[in-house]
């Protein structure tokens, strides 16, 4: 039998060029941004300049080939430069190699732990929370805009923090004007590249801003005296070596190398985080920096992975125009995401590492044109970005100020293991403290109350509602429909829970209400949504209706009320994101089916008889666009780690879908969507299995979110 081979279309032809095309195109926008900060990165740590680009070659083809990760700008890690100057400084460039080497061992490890027992992981470092490592990441920021100040003055920096910051006064006293002119103009074209306006953004777009900062500031150089950077070819001579210490204070320095690197990039999969491994191991083997993968993330102008859904508002609000967020990367990250249409692909990310490691082989000696000030101008903005407003407005919200502050402050003054020491100290002592006062407050009376004593822990079965039972007194005057239950409930809330929240629900009365998220959901009375957000005062704006419908804008004046409330949250309130959640066994879902079935009820018309059908008109759209999906065959809505139940399911998964586009047909809400300000989120939450799905809009897919995945930023 005779097979013939057809040659690819020209439509396949054409996609595979047009796919190429935006491959390089986007790899060499994020070369640019990269390679500048990697070489800013490798000066501030004491190493040879030529060990930033070997770490972003390595990132890329590494990570990209074995981690599995999509197009990231993975290079040499910015929250590394403190811990990484503290071990060059002590022991040396070759024994740092050998440190790095080890950290990308124990990487490997422990994502082969993750990938084989995902849930240990979740369950081994519990105490390093969200406020230790955001305190931790600020406290690098800190320390490293305190490190390059002498440097953008024209001075010598000193070996310690407060050093530097004690010196400052006489640094800029005797600061040298070239230095301070050829840092001005680094730090002009930072703030203005990425404000040019349409005609010149066109064509300024695949350059960014950190390159041209760079090639700026070098050119002025030409022009003035000041320092260049010390550059030296690329050496693999005797690299790497393990420093003549006890093994404790290897293994220290292996801890903390690791551990600021994940606090760096939270949020990776087990594979990505074993591909870091395997990036810094290589990378150490050829004598470059330890490696991250988001190593630039502070400048991207999405949030990064690891901040949460509850500082997005605060992160939205405190973006203010400054040279760090509207810096090299975002530029990078905006030429890359439109010329790619998407976070790219691991083509892509193997090409930007090629294009670093031809850098690092041929271009080294073109280094020594560099002005060291521009450098340092480009690892400053990095540590102002690094220090984020809305981690420390998070912080004072939730109760974890001290935490914070006491991680930052003794990671400045002490180092990065013993302000880690420090965070988990003060974290353990606000949780007994905690727990004593709920003792107290709930346990105070319990000699009183001992023939009744039993034990009311949160979230525990409370169908025959024990801890809410009014008084026998009582009991008569409050037998009539639920009130019995009603006023046992406030009672109860008023005995033990009254005297926990009164100072926070007192200073919201002081301060006003700050949510930073907005939650649609039905008005189902089992779908709690302070317990499954982990919630407390002032975190949620809260609209529930029949269904969690949005009604789209002029669809009936009626039905501005849900309207309104959006308005008000968009507006006033200014909150970072829009939940719309969904659950299972939905009653409004079931009601459309029904309704679309029977004959009287089929097509659902406008003119229903009561107020319910009446209302459950606006999910019409839904139900439509799930018969559509059936129809056709292919776009179906998905749950990734089992199928669908039935259709009350589908529908309200599909349901969730809608809603956010009827959200986005709001002008108030498109608007804030376009600025980057407002982010719109699906959920599903399945009551019997008391499990949620995060939507992926882009696969409309569902994921279920596991206990393991931290909260970290």
């Amino acid at each position: 039998m005779r097979v013939e081979k057809h040659p690819p279309s020209p439509t396949r032809g054409r996609e595979m060029i047009m796919r190429a095309r935006r491959d390089v195109s986007a790899s060499v926008s994020l070369f640019l941004a990269a390679v500048p900060l990697s070489l800013g990165i490798a000066l501030a740590c004491g190493a040879p300049l030529w060990a930033g680009p070997v770490a972003v070659a390595v990132g890329g083809l590494a990570a990209g080939a074995f981690g599995g990760a999509s197009l990231r700008a993975s290079g040499a890690a910015t929250g590394l430069i403190v811990v990484t100057a503290e071990l060059v400084q002590r022991h040396g460039w070759r024994a740092m190699c050998a440190i790095t080497v080890l950290a990308g061992a124990a990487q490997l490890v422990l994502g082969a732990v993750r990938m084989a027992r995902p849930s240990l992981m979740g369950r081994a470092l519990p105490a390093i929370g969200p406020p230790i490592v955001r305190g931790l990441l600020a406290a690098t920021g800190v320390t490293i805009v305190l490190g390059r100040l002498p440097a953008v003055l024209g001075s010598r920096p000193n070996e310690s923090a407060l050093g530097n910051l004690a010196a400052l006064p006489a640094d800029m006293m005797r600061a040298h004007l070239p230095t301070l002119l050829v840092g001005a103009a680094t730090v002009a074209v930072l703030v203005a590249w990425p404000r040019l306006p349409a005609p010149a953004a066109r064509w300024a777009r695949p350059a960014p801003a950190a390159f041209v900062a760079l090639a700026v500031a070098t050119a002025t150089g030409l022009f003035v005296d000041v320092a260049s950077v010390t550059a030296s070819p690329w050496a693999l001579t005797a690299l790497p070596a393990l420093p003549d210490e006890p093994a404790l204070g290897l293994l220290g320095a292996v801890v903390m190398v690791v551990l600021v690197a994940s606090a760096e990039t939270p949020g990776l999969s087990a594979r990505a985080f074993a591909g870091q491994g395997v990036a810094n191991v290589v990378s150490g083997l050829l004598g470059g920096l330890p490696v991250a993968g988001g190593a630039i993330h502070p400048w991207r102008h999405t949030r990064p992975s690891g901040e949460d859904e509850s500082t997005a508002g605060d992160a939205s609000r405190d973006r203010a125009p400054s040279s760090a967020e509207d810096g090299p990367t975002r530029s990078a990250q905006k030429a890359a995401g439109e010329a790619a249409g998407e976070e790219g692909s691991r083509a892509a990310t193997v090409l930007y590492g090629v294009w670093a490691l031809l850098c690092a082989a041929l271009f080294t000696a073109a280094f020594a044109w560099i002005p060291a000030v521009a450098l340092a101008v480009l690892i400053t903005a990095v540590g102002v970005r690094m220090v984020r407003f809305a981690h420390l407005r998070h912080a004072r919200r939730q109760g974890d100020f001290a935490v914070y502050a006491a991680t930052l402050g003794a990671v400045v003054l002490f180092g990065v293991l013993q302000g880690v020491i420090v965070g988990i100290s003060v974290t353990a002592l606000l949780a007994l403290r905690r727990r004593w006062a709920g003792f107290r407050s709930r346990y105070g009376q319990a000699v009183a109350d001992a023939v009744d004593a039993h034990r009311c822990l949160p979230w525990t079965p409370w169908r025959q509602h024990d801890c809410t039972r009014p008084a026998d007194a009582e009991a008569d005057t409050a037998e009539i429909g639920g009130e019995r239950q009603l006023l046992g409930g406030v009672s109860a809330f008023q005995r033990n829970t009254a005297p926990l929240v009164r100072d926070e629900l007192a200073r919201l009365a002081r301060e006003g209400q700050r949510p930073s998220q907005l939650f649609l959901t039905c008005a189902d009375s089992r779908l709690v949504t302070s317990m499954i957000t982990s919630s407390g005062p002032g975190d949620l704006f809260t609209v529930r209706n029949v269904g969690n419908l949005m009604p789209p804008p002029g669809s009936d004046a009626s039905c501005d009320s849900v309207a309104a409330a959006v308005e008000y949250a968009v507006e006033v309130l200014k909150v970072g994101s829009i939940t719309v959640c969904g659950h299972s066994g939905c009653g409004a879902m079931q009601a459309l089916l029904d309704l679309a079935a029977s004959p009287a009820g089929h097509g659902l018309p406008g003119g229903g008889q009561t107020p319910l059908t009446r209302w459950l008109r606006h999910g019409r759209p839904s139900l439509a666009r799930m018969q559509r999906i059936g129809r056709l065959g292919r776009g179906e809505v998905a749950l990734a780690e089992r199928l669908v139940a039935d259709d009350v399911e589908r529908l309200a998964l599909v349901n969730v879908m809608q809603q956010l586009d009827h959200l986005m047909a709001h002008a108030c809400v498109a608007r804030r969507v376009a600025e980057g300000s407002l982010q719109l989120h699906g959920m599903y939450f399945h009551v019997g299995e008391a499990q949620a799905y995060v939507l992926d809009r882009r696969s409309r897919t569902f994921t279920a979110v596991r206990p393991e995945v931290l909260d970290a930023a």
